[in-house]
């Protein structure tokens, strides 16, 4: 099984065009002159490139790989995980983007500086950089290794390829060409899967036949109940735990919340989640139908078994070479289709580190740079970052069976960052030391859970039959945990106790864990060293729903628990300018900045008197929910 001439050509000219929305962003409009064009697009756009933007970086070639791979080994329960997409888009667009967005931020992790300060931004913004900075390497190189596997086609030839081709179009076109890319390496990702269903389905017989194979097989799931949480994949542990995967990503990951933000209004940036929930449905059907033409054309019987393929994710790209062995031309679009999702989750990649590194990291020590020198090295960071990129895949090539270890450290930060942000929205008395505390207590916990499960499984894999694992998250890319297909030993094994049990825990689960222990332990921290005061608070950075959860409390404990006064902003009129924000300095100390028109002609004289700061901050309580 090999590429044909054909094949090339198309795999060549997703490449080339790819390169051509970036150079043509590159040398029109504002021409990336700005920071403002380069890292948020200018704000400018609208709904419908955003919501498929954000999309692209959610399918990644690791999830196109993984999902049908799922499917055929363990059947239709991995579909249940749409059921958590609901919640987990809903509440990042009602809560996360308006606050994100009324406190005109560049960067999500500007946010804790302005709820707790400095140091927990910093906190935050490292553990992202590496949280990205590992996974990137990984997302390249996995499928340039399964391409590599099954056809032929050179391993870094691909990866440089791709690596090149992304680090050229994000540092030259930034968000803009990283958006607009996204739009068509979407459009290609639907046809490449579409035309594998089609395709295979009508070889085996049409979409009649393949559903009655795969009910015989007994690989159409019903609704598992199970409340265990060590059983991978119940309804609960994907309906439920899934959503606090789908907050990590959609909610507080700078990568999604950086095409909120450069959205032109709130409402369109609140829309373009609404738009993702059907695509997201979509897409994870047409993973479960992939699965299920592949189980309708090798049974029991697997290239696995027989030797053809040595992971689970290899199974997929050898059942695309199989179906399309007659077509040339076909195989060149999956595999257009599957690079597109590695390069839409790079570049994006790219150009949310180069943001963060920016704003978080070199802007606050360099208060009086240029604005083109600002531009000019955020265009250097993405470059840089595209190299670092290539550097991981070189390793992530030296790791081998490490490369599930790299995966499981992507996903154990995810859920600290995640509670996080919930500690610093939900809960207004939490401090700084609560939040910096609550942190290092997640991350331990999830390197600890996470380390511990992966040398128990591969101690049994040792010891016992041998375990076939691949180390593709099934659903995302962003906030993926753990060993996603795994194919077990089918015998019975007896329930873990003690530690074993917290080893055992399904992958599903690590999200919530994590982020869990985060908010516990900075709750706990926050109380024994004093609170957070009303007064403290930088107003718009709480979300109000405890006030109303706690309404049973006497008023001097729910004035203790800071809960008293909501501080959600709620933006009176759309068509209002938006007000300069109350920030803090390095101290945690609010200040404001000059807004001339924030000043009402209908001031009291008792208004006039105030400082500018305390009237700026006035003015936006005025407008509190």
């Amino acid at each position: 099984m090999h590429f044909t001439t054909v094949d090339y050509v198309i795999f060549v000219l997703l490449l080339v065009a790819s390169a051509g929305i970036g150079l043509f962003y590159a040398f029109s409009g504002g021409r990336q002159r700005t920071t403002q064009e380069f890292l948020m697009a200018d704000r400018s756009m609208s709904c419908l490139p955003v919501s498929l933007s954000l999309l692209a970086t959610f399918q990644s070639a690791v999830a196109i790989l993984g999902a049908p791979s799922e499917v055929y080994a363990f059947g239709t329960q991995y579909w249940f995980l749409g059921v958590s997409y609901f919640l987990g888009l809903l509440i990042p667009a009602h809560i996360f983007i308006p606050i994100f967005y009324r406190l005109r931020l560049s960067s999500a992790y500007e946010y804790l500086e302005l709820r707790f300060n400095k140091t927990v931004r910093i906190c935050g913004t490292a553990t992202f950089i590496f949280q990205m900075v590992i996974y990137m390497g990984v997302v390249l190189y996995a499928p340039a290794l399964a391409l590599n596997a099954v056809t032929g086609f050179d391993l870094w030839g691909a990866v440089l390829a791709m690596g090149l081709v992304c680090t050229l179009y994000t540092a030259l076109g930034g968000l803009k060409a990283v958006i607009w890319t996204d739009v068509f390496q979407t459009v290609v990702m639907f046809a490449g899967q579409l035309a594998v269903i089609v395709v295979g389905a009508g070889q085996a017989g049409g979409i009649a036949e393949v559903w009655r194979k795969a009910t015989n097989g007994s690989r159409i799931a019903g609704l598992d109940l199970n409340p265990d949480p060590l059983e991978r994949h119940t309804f609960w542990t994907l309906g439920v735990g899934g959503v606090f995967l789908m907050l990590a990503l959609y909610g507080v990951n700078q990568a999604q919340v950086q095409r909120y933000l450069s959205s032109r209004t709130e409402k369109e940036a609140v829309m373009s989640c609404y738009v993702v929930f059907p695509c997201q449905q979509i897409v994870l059907c047409m993973g479960c139908l992939m699965g299920l033409v592949m189980f309708a054309r090798y049974g029991e019987d697997s290239p696995l078994v027989k030797g053809y393929v040595k992971t689970t994710d290899q199974m997929v790209l050898y059942f695309v070479m199989d179906v399309f062995k007659e077509l040339p031309g076909l195989p060149g679009l999956f595999v257009a289709c599957l690079f597109s999702g590695a390069l839409s989750t790079i570049s994006s990649a790219f150009n949310s580190l180069a943001t963060v590194t920016m704003e978080d990291l070199i802007k606050p020590y360099f208060p009086n740079m240029t604005e083109s020198k600002a531009t000019l090295m955020s265009k250097g960071l993405a470059l840089v970052y595209g190299l670092v990129c290539l550097a991981m895949a070189y390793i992530a090539s030296l790791m081998g069976s490490v490369l599930q270890a790299a995966f499981s450290i992507f996903g154990m930060v995810g859920g600290p960052l995640l509670g996080l942000f919930c500690l610093g929205i939900f809960f207004p008395w939490a401090n700084p030391k609560g939040a910096v505390v609550g942190l290092v207590a997640g991350l331990a916990m999830a390197f600890w859970v996470g380390i511990g499960s992966f040398v128990m499984r591969m101690s049994r894999s040792s010891a016992g039959p041998a375990l076939n694992t691949t180390a593709l998250p099934l659903f995302d890319n962003m906030t993926s945990t753990a060993l996603a297909s795994m194919v077990t030993n089918p015998t019975a094994k007896p329930r873990p106790t003690g530690v074993e049990a917290l080893y055992s825990l399904s992958y599903m689960w690590y999200s919530a864990h994590n982020s869990a222990t985060v908010v516990v332990v900075g709750l706990l921290v926050s109380l024994l060293t004093g609170p957070m005061k009303e007064k403290e608070l930088t107003p718009g950075t709480v979300f109000p729903v405890l006030g109303t959860l706690l309404f049973f409390l006497p008023e001097r404990y729910k004035e203790k628990l800071c809960c008293i006064t909501p501080l959600a902003m709620k933006a009176k009129d759309i068509h209002t300018p938006p007000y300069q924000m109350a920030k803090k300095d390095s101290n945690g100390a609010a200040f404001c900045g000059e807004d001339a028109a924030a000043e009402d002609k209908s001031q009291t004289e008792e208004e006039r008197t105030l400082p500018s700061c305390q009237l700026t901050a006035h003015i936006v309580e005025e407008t509190a929910l």
